[in-house]
């Protein structure tokens, strides 16, 4: 083990929740470890400002929540505590002791077991152990650092600063077994070498397309979660491109992967609204996962109701049809909730009404809750190099008018309906 003293590491308590740091002091104080982890000290280390803080300690979950009135145990495969101060969750997790595969073990009547399938996935693993068992048992050498608010030292048990120093990402352990544990920790090591601009250490790298395939074991719902931490984090773009270089894309969205390699305008929008969700997160703006969603499935719509409307059938219901299906495909792979399915269907269909420039319609679409997001999406597009015939430019311009203007616009625009003379009625009394 290494330990860097406070003179040797910047990582000063003032940076650090007032709140993590009364959890910590307060287990210490009922005689347990208690020590921040993880991305905190891997981010102060690196000079951020982290906003999570994690902390580890010896303590069982039970015994934490004896402490802390304003906790609450969750989870089950694993089991963590959360203690809450106002807005903000202290996330606490006991230290967690190797296992045997598929053997609870002599502690299991308290909770403390393991399971794992045959492949070798971790279906439960609440075995408690020590300080230097837990830091073996994470994921990534970074995410495997210590800080005790107490001595003010760092704790490194797995060459987690040198990888740091070196701007690499490391598992812990054999890559291959530790993927197979858990396949998710493939797209963890995407996400962090994309979050923090590192590379990936060659062993790490190398284990991957071995055991992409597992990804297939994990349930839908919860790639869906991974899907928010993937692309809502602010490194969208980054992202995207580690999971194109380590083809994991196809274990997400499995349909859209393989029509990349088809249309380069699908990838460039990919890219650009990729880049556009990261910039507004920048920014502070609100994102959502439907306009994400929409854009990564749009190459499957967008397909799919272009050979449907080949067949015969109108654009707007075959643009229904298409996202009904699209949708229905998709979710066999990553769940998709309704409050993200559905306006993913609205924005799609949108494109068609966006066609339509004349009438009382198309003065009214501005107006309609699902325009903004729509146009949006239309400018993406126009942006990936589809060619919509000027639609961009005239909803640009016709948004600002005012809504007298937009109603004359449409007027000017369409096409002057020529009026049928009246037929003379014959009045003539019988």
């Amino acid at each position: 083990m290494n330990v860097i003293p406070r003179d040797q590491h910047c990582i000063s308590r003032k940076n650090i929740s007032d709140s993590a740091l009364k959890v910590m002091s307060r287990l210490r104080s009922a005689g347990h470890q208690s020590y921040l982890v993880g991305g905190a000290v891997r981010d102060l280390l690196l000079g951020g400002h982290p906003k999570d803080f994690d902390i580890a300690t010896d303590a069982t979950p039970e015994e934490v929540h004896q402490l802390f009135r304003n906790s609450r145990i969750i989870g089950r495969r694993f089991r963590i505590v959360h203690v809450r101060f106002g807005r903000e969750i202290i996330e606490v997790t006991t230290f967690r002791g190797h296992h045997e595969n598929g053997e609870d073990s002599a502690r299991a009547n308290s909770g403390n077991h393991s399971r794992q399938s045959a492949s070798g996935l971790l279906l439960r693993d609440n075995v408690y152990g020590t300080l230097e068992e837990d830091a073996v048992r994470r994921d990534l050498t970074v995410n495997a650092l210590y800080y005790d608010s107490g001595t003010f030292e760092v704790y490194d048990h797995v060459h987690g600063l040198e990888d740091l120093e070196n701007r690499q990402i490391c598992i812990i352990g054999e890559p291959d077994v530790r993927f197979r544990e858990d396949p998710v920790r493939m797209l963890r090591v995407v996400r962090f070498a994309a979050k923090l601009d590192f590379g990936i250490d060659d062993a790490t790298a190398q284990a991957i397309p071995e055991c992409a395939h597992l990804l297939r074991e994990i349930p839908s719902a919860r790639l869906f979660d991974e899907f928010l931490k993937l692309f809502l984090s602010g490194y969208a773009a980054a992202t995207l491109e580690q999971l194109l270089r380590h083809d994991l894309l196809k274990y997400l969205f499995p349909e859209t992967s393989a029509l990349l390699l088809e249309d380069e305008h699908y990838l460039a929008l990919m890219r650009a609204a990729m880049a556009n969700t990261d910039q507004r997160i920048a920014e502070d703006k609100p994102v959502t996962p439907a306009f994400l969603l929409a854009a990564l499935l749009w190459p499957v719509a967008s397909r799919l109701a272009a050979q449907l409307e080949a067949q015969g059938t109108p654009p707007i219901p075959a643009m229904h049809d298409a996202a009904q299906q699209t949708i229905a495909e998709a979710v066999q792979f990553i769940s998709i909730p309704r409050r993200f399915s559905q306006p993913m269907r609205e924005i799609w269909e949108f494109q068609l009404r966006l066609k339509k420039r004349q009438g009382k319609k198309a003065a009214d679409l501005v107006e309609q809750r699902r325009f903004r997001a729509a146009y949006d999406f239309l400018l993406l597009r126009e942006q990936a190099g589809e060619e919509t015939d000027g639609l961009g430019e005239f909803w640009t311009q016709f948004q600002h008018l005012a809504p007298s203007d937009r109603q004359q616009q449409t007027e000017s625009d369409g096409p002057r309906r020529r009026r049928r003379p009246r037929r003379r009625r014959n009045n003539k009394s019988t």
